[in-house]
């Protein structure tokens, strides 16, 4: 975990009262996409706009100037933050609890027109009373259906059409005809039954929906919950219990067996194993000891840990990861483009082909009645939520349960290209390796002592963060060896290092460096090293070479099923890497992967990604490197291992949690998944509004049953995207027996 994780967006997030269909969500798009400098997306699924500006210094945009202009659109917008979260949670509780009374009341009132029905279903009209069915239906009406006038008046005041208009209009047309054919004693049947029962199921519909929808944006809730609210803190030499929000960093803290870690933090003293599979994926625990980082949320097992903290509040690699799931759910999918422009002229074409229904009826057949109700059928079958909810739902479910198997992704476009690509570019060094090398040859040359070499190469390496690097240190300092101060220090991407010691110019670096630079190593000590797959570095000191040193990385366990799985996904793995030739080889031939580049300079990676999608290849990229940026950012998509350096992390669009090629073929597989979802609901979507509405036109359909289509539309599309949560991860030790 890093902190490239735990900067704050640099975006305006508001959420959005008031919307009842995608059409509602497509006009404040356009409505603040008309301000100057801005560029808006509005999610309906999550009820929420995310808001890049970039206003000039001398009109700069603020946040009240989004919110009034939402307001003045027809709805309501405050800012999003962290302590709203529960407020807005409350909120929801609420208004689910005030629409369920709403329904039980028109259920109630609804009820009696079961019979009438019926009756209608054998040819009778007149089983109850007119006065009782108007007594009935009014209250539903203008009381229970007021919500629907109400933000059917909003949405054309700010000059655009929903829903609402739709079932205000439909149901008012069902219920006005009716009442003049009873005040005027007309010999037509009336539809008071229609009027009351289209509400009614479309409040039913919309209670479902909500549910629905909570379910499918469970997983930051999940995330949030893994937090405690107290911890234990020292202070003047005591333990007490303090409100989690009031840590400071540096601030000590207590982890006792059984409890969750409180903030992130390093490990004082201690010994213990903690549980962060809901943050990895990972299912081992993870020992840890003083030193070691543990993280906000993750569960202690045995031992009691004392910590300092590092990270707190936002700053946590918790808060990070709910951002990015927010990110994610926040973000529109190229996918949906052609639903947002269906959703933005959905509802005036509608009442067009309703107005058209009307006057077919009455002009051809003659029949006001026949006209009437058809015309209301059309207006109450057609639903522009199921379009509005078909891929948000399905990036919702699908980016959280990423986050909770460890496959953190970035936006909603990153989950639709991870599915479609065909190449996966992959790093050795800490990607298909373990990347915790270690020294396991010192061979000096002539004179030169075996601690010469080792000494001089870890002076130049100890301010370093490579991985090989860092073997090298390690090897000396448990050599017991001490290590000289270097100055005018040089890194030389892909080559190696040089400074000085004293007087002296030293270098380091890999073979192909060292003849570059002229100088003679060993040769058959040099290819017997490569030729078993290890690294080999060069150390010369004043133009001698002083020897050299092999380094192995051992594959990782996964790594030959993880390529497995993606041959098998139809993916090609191809390895680039800055290692020798013979390197490259072995472990290339380890992890059975057929297609592979050595002595790779970052720029010719990147390169080299370019020239596949040149080729009209749609490569992905894996590294964990500050080498790996440049083809992480040249990728189609790019993913990051969690445990390597910042820049890369920042680069790409999914990182993965746990240091696994596995969780490549996760975040594959779990990206078709929800590409295939989406493909669902939006065929669903299209072909009902496509099948519907000409039955409803061509009189094939009564305005209840189109009332209980359009109610139940867009809950079968939140339906079918919470099927996603059944896929699972791969299961690596299962795999590993193949």
């Amino acid at each position: 975990m890093t902190a490239a994780l735990t900067q704050p967006p640099p975006h305006i997030d508001l959420a959005i009262t008031g919307m009842t269909c995608a059409a509602c969500a497509a006009r404040i798009e356009k409505v603040l996409n008309r301000l100057p400098g801005v560029t808006a997306s509005v999610n309906f699924a999550t009820e929420s706009a995310r808001v890049a500006v970039a206003s000039p210094e001398s009109a700069p945009i603020v946040p009240d100037t989004l919110i009034k202009a939402v307001e003045k659109a027809g709805y309501g917008a405050h800012l999003k933050t962290a302590l709203s979260r529960d407020d807005e949670k409350r909120q929801h509780v609420e208004a689910y609890e005030r629409e369920w009374r709403r329904f039980l009341i028109a259920a109630a009132l609804t009820a009696p027109f079961l019979a009438q029905m019926i009756g209608m279903a054998t040819g009778r009209h007149d089983l109850l009373p007119l006065w009782l069915q108007f007594a009935l239906a009014t209250p539903v009406q203008f009381w229970i259906g007021q919500r629907f006038y109400t933000g059917a008046w909003h949405s054309l005041r700010g000059g655009g059409a929903n829903m609402d208009v739709l079932v205000a209009l439909g149901t008012t047309m069902a219920y006005g005809y009716s009442a003049v054919v009873m005040v005027w004693s007309l010999p037509h049947h009336v539809y008071f039954e229609a009027s009351a029962t289209v509400i009614t199921l479309v409040l039913l519909g919309k209670l479902l929906e909500m549910r629905a929808r909570a379910r499918a944006s469970s997983a930051i809730e999940d995330l949030m919950r893994l937090q405690p609210k107290t911890a234990t803190v020292e202070r003047n030499g005591e333990r007490v219990e303090v409100n989690v929000a009031d840590i400071q960093p540096g601030t000590v803290f207590i982890v006792r067996p059984g409890e969750s870690v409180a903030v992130d933090g390093d490990v004082l003293d201690g010994e213990s194993s903690v549980d962060e599979s809901l943050l990895t994926g990972e299912s081992l625990p993870s020992a840890k000891r003083a030193g070691a980082r543990v993280y906000a949320g993750t569960l202690n097992q045995q031992g009691m840990l004392r910590c300092a903290a590092t990270g707190v509040g936002q700053h946590t690699a918790l808060a990070a990861i709910v951002r990015l799931v927010e990110d994610a759910q926040g973000s529109k999918a190229p996918i949906q483009r052609l639903a947002d422009v269906i959703a933005g002229i959905f509802v005036p074409v509608v009442v067009g082909i309703a107005a058209l229904t009307w006057l077919a009826w009455w002009l051809i057949g003659g029949d006001i009645t026949a006209a009437t109700i058809n015309a209301v059928a059309v207006l109450v079958i057609a639903c522009p939520c199921a379009l509005g909810l078909a891929t948000p739902t399905a990036i919702m479910v699908g980016s959280g349960i990423g986050a909770r198997a460890g496959v953190l992704i970035r936006n909603a476009q990153a989950l639709e290209t991870a599915g479609n690509i065909d190449t996966l570019v992959v790093d050795k060094t800490g990607t298909l390796t373990e990347g915790k090398p270690v020294v396991t040859d010192v061979i000096p040359v002539g004179d030169a002592r075996r601690d010469d070499v080792l000494t001089t190469a870890a002076a130049l390496e100890q301010g370093s963060k490579h991985p090989l690097a860092q073997a090298v240190v390690t090897h000396a300092r448990e050599a017991g060896l001490a290590l000289e101060s270097v100055s005018g220090f040089e890194s030389l991407s892909g080559k190696g290092a040089q400074a000085r010691i004293g007087e002296a110019r030293v270098t380091l670096g890999s073979p192909a460096f060292a003849a570059e630079l002229g100088l003679a190593l060993p040769g058959a000590e040099t290819a017997a090293l490569q030729r078993s797959g290890k690294t080999v570095i060069f150390v010369a000191r004043a133009g001698r070479v002083l020897g050299v040193i092999g380094i192995a990385d051992q594959l990782r366990a996964s790594t030959p099923a993880a390529v497995r799985e993606l041959i098998a996904l139809g993916i090609a793995p191809i390895m680039l890497t800055g290692d020798n030739a013979l390197t490259a080889e072995t472990i290339a031939r380890e992890a059975g992967i057929t297609q592979w580049q050595a002595g790779m300079l970052p720029q010719d990676k990147a390169g080299r990604v370019q020239q596949l999608r040149a080729e009209h290849r749609k490569p992905g990229m894996v590294g964990d490197g500050v080498n790996d940026a440049p083809a992480l950012a040249a990728a189609d998509v790019s993913f990051a291992i969690g445990a390597g350096a910042d820049v890369a992390i920042q680069t790409a669009d999914i990182t993965l949690m746990r240091n696994d090629l596995m969780s490549v073929a996760d975040a594959i597989r779990l990206s078709r998944a929800t590409l295939r979802k989406i493909k669902q609901n939006l065929f669903f979507a299209f072909f009902y509004n496509a099948l519907g509405i000409p039955l409803a036109a061509l009189g094939l359909l009564n305005p209840v049953i189109a009332g209980a289509a359009m109610a139940m539309s867009s809950v079968s599309v939140v339906g079918n995207a919470l099927l996603l949560k059944r896929w699972k991860p791969l299961n690596t030790a299962l795999i590993n027996r193949r």
